[in-house]
């Protein structure tokens, strides 16, 4: 397949095709045997006609770690393999008035952009349905883009609207109904070729983490990462935060709140290390410049102030198994046993017995005074957590005093055959949030799924959850049962207390002041436009009857500490 790809943009697909015949003529004086295994042919050939080509050979000389990870793409079995966008240039975006990106149809658009271009069907069966699904495809600027759909059309429209995002990086909002059907909804598919290659290198570097530690943190249920990229150029891809872990503390666990880690979830603890990430590079783009060689993916914000993410900066989140809540129920792993009831369909859910389940939040529930009812520490569910995090971002309300929201780009899921549970989940449920103040937004998450065949392992999960970002000497193991440190019993680099005295030590190197009085949670609450989007989160669900948001008692963040 890779042979016949690059045959197919040898020197024969060259619209001057004489040009090409002459400029092999000044290299080679005798005819050219296309069929021998090598061509003699001079390098300035190929630098002139096919600059691509070289590139793609570069790549498969990167270094043994990322050997692995390109692996899974030369042996992807589409007949047509997804290709992203790997140039570090994109074609200028046309002029395109606000009214033709409202009222066209993302083939329309397209074909506004770039006339004449044809569409290829392909046709298969989804696996585990009996249904068939149509696959198009189109090629635009050297890329090949697919939409799969229960029709022609609708797989046509979405092969258009991911040759737009990737190509000319128009995104149609997640108000618009990109198959141009009525009922039916966007589905962001991340192609395989990148979800496949975000697992990879999460695994490469918990298995890098782990050679040097003991064998024991091998042992987990749930694998989460960070992956962070430059677009969608899997060259500059870098694992930035990771961890494991399935527990949360139980109520009658009467530890500091400020110096324990209630919530031991993989996907909960690999953002709070995403958070350390951060934090690290806002500290690098405050140093001086002769005091360090790296440069920071912050740069100060022109307009309000504050700092910003450089542009093109995405982040992609792995997890290895769906996130507890509503993302679970009627997962291909999961028996319907697990869930007989359809009464909570898209609700809100808390997590019980330690974190290993999940109960919805009924009306009856939420109004009751006494949250121990719910028979464990009150903490919401993964998937309610990370539908948050599309509309509140990752940062969370401390950050957000000095950064512009940081998004998710995307989320990819483990063992799973499809996402559309994903997508009901995170999308489905989050389409009443609406008018968010400036400059939040509702991030429509790409979904990912790899096509394995592997289980959630089975078996009492492990005690113990381990968490690391980039810039940290090694792994670091929490007990689940105390929320500290297991080999210690000292608090954890990811609790409040740790994270709110990084908060201040850099509000003073920015403000020049004394530490600020406020306590934890006063400083939480005075991020007034985090605060905001967050009420219109949390009512947008309310509102449709998909239950209360909990939140911790302000009692709890009731301290302050000295820098």
């Amino acid at each position: 397949m890779r042979v016949a790809e690059l045959a197919l943009r040898s020197f024969i697909q060259f619209q001057n095709a004489s040009q090409a015949h002459a400029s092999m003529g000044n290299f080679t004086s005798t005819p050219v045997d296309f069929t021998a295994d090598k061509l003699d042919i001079h390098d300035a050939f190929l630098k002139e006609f096919e600059p691509s080509l070289l590139e793609n050979c570069q790549l498969r000389q990167c270094n043994t770690a990322k050997k692995e990870v390109f692996s899974s793409i030369y042996n992807y079995r589409r007949v047509v393999r997804l290709k992203l966008d790997f140039s570090s240039t994109k074609p200028k975006r046309q002029s395109i008035s606000t009214s033709l990106l409202e009222h066209l149809s993302p083939v329309a658009l397209l074909n506004e952009l770039r006339p004449g271009l044809r569409y290829m069907c392909l046709t298969e069966r989804v696996h585990g349905k009996p249904m068939r699904s149509f696959v198009m495809v189109v090629r635009v600027e050297g890329g090949v883009f697919e939409g799969c759909g229960h029709s022609k059309r609708m797989a046509k429209a979405q092969a258009a609207a991911a040759a737009l995002q990737s190509v000319y990086n128009i995104t149609l909002g997640p108000e618009r109904k990109v198959m141009g059907l009525n009922g039916s909804r966007a589905k962001l598919q991340l192609p395989q070729v990148f979800a496949e290659s975000v697992f990879h290198l999460v695994r490469e570097k918990y298995s890098e983490l782990t050679d040097v530690c003991s064998s024991s943190y091998a042992k987990h249920k749930v694998l989460a990462g960070v992956v962070m990229s430059r677009g969608f150029d899997l060259r500059t891809a870098q694992v930035v935060s990771l961890a494991t872990g399935t527990k949360c503390l139980d109520l009658d666990n009467d530890s500091d709140h400020r110096e324990t880690l209630s919530d031991c979830h993989a996907e909960v603890m690999s953002r709070r290390a995403l958070v350390r990430f951060l934090y690290a590079q806002l500290e690098l783009l405050l140093c001086k410049p002769a005091d360090c060689e790296e440069q920071s993916i912050f740069v100060p914000n022109e307009v309000g102030g504050g700092f910003r993410l450089q542009d093109g900066v995405f982040f992609h989140m792995f997890v290895s198994s769906s996130p507890c809540g509503d993302a679970r129920l009627n997962c291909p792993y999961e028996t319907t046993a697990a869930y007989p009831s359809r009464r909570f369909h898209c609700h809100l859910r808390v997590k019980v017995d330690g974190g290993e389940g999940t109960l919805p939040i009924t009306a009856r529930r939420a109004n009751q005074n006494n949250m121990a009812a719910f028979k464990s520490r009150v903490t919401m569910s993964c998937t309610d957590k990370m539908a948050k995090w599309s509309v509140v971002g990752l940062q969370g309300a401390l950050l957000s005093h000095l950064v512009e929201p940081v998004y998710l780009h995307s989320v990819t899921v483990g063992t799973l055959s499809h996402t559309g549970h994903l997508s009901r989940a995170f999308a489905h449920r989050l389409a009443p949030v609406k008018h968010l103040p400036f400059p939040y937004r509702r991030q429509q998450l790409m979904l990912g799924c790899l096509n394995s065949s592997d289980v959630r392992p089975s078996g009492k999960a492990p005690n113990v959850s381990v968490n690391w970002s980039r810039g940290d000497g090694g792994l670091e193991e929490i007990s689940s049962s105390t929320g500290r440190r297991k080999d210690s019993r000292t608090p954890s680099r990811l609790c409040r207390r740790n994270m709110f005295e990084r908060w201040q030590r850099i509000q003073q190197q920015l403000n020049g002041a004394e530490a600020t009085p406020w306590t934890y949670s006063g400083s939480k609450m005075a991020a007034g436009r985090y605060q905001r989007a967050m009420h219109q989160f949390t009512s947008a669900l309310q509102g449709g009857g998909l239950g209360t948001w909990l939140r911790e008692t302000p009692e709890l963040g009731h301290f302050n500490v000295t820098v």
